[in-house]
This record gives structure tokens, sequence and C-alpha cells, in this order.
């Protein structure tokens, strides 16, 4: 049996907090100007109509519309529709 108990760095590591990425908007759900659609790392997501990108990758929208996810050329984009 072992007389002292172990206190290296596994009792001394700390999380770290979490970044808050992903899908901030439905498909369908009405954006204004400006509003985050996406927070990533790296481009999972491409940016479609109306979506620019951000230098952390986040996608927002450009204009004022509508929230749309699809596919184009096997890959995931969003775009915003104009109403």
């Amino acid at each position: 049996m072992s007389t002292h108990k172990a206190g290296g760095k596994a009792s001394q590591h700390v999380s770290p907090a979490g970044k808050r990425l992903g899908v901030k908007v439905s498909d369908g759900e009405k954006v204004v100007a400006g509003s985050i659609l996406v927070r990533q790392n790296g481009t999972k997501l491409t940016a479609g109509k109306n979506v620019k990108v951000g230098r952390d990758h986040s996608l927002f929208a450009a204009v004022a519309g509508v929230a749309k996810f699809g596919q184009k050329l096997g890959r995931k984009v969003v775009s915003v529709v104009i109403k």
C-alpha cells in the first residue's frame, strides 16, 4: 500500500471554459443584418447568399431575411433569403 496520496498534475488540472460553438439559429428563422448564424472552428459550414465569414470563421447575416440551411456540391451551406 502507498503511504502518500498521488498529487501531481492530474489533481491540479482545470478544464478550460467551453467556447460556445455551434449553430445559433434554426432553418426558417428570421434574422437581422449582422446576427450570428454559426460559431465554428474552421469552415465546417460555408457561407451562401447574403452570408459573410468572420475572422474566427463564424458566419453572420449580411442582410435581414430568413436563414436557410442546405447543401451544394457536397458542402453544408448557410444562406439568408430576403423576404
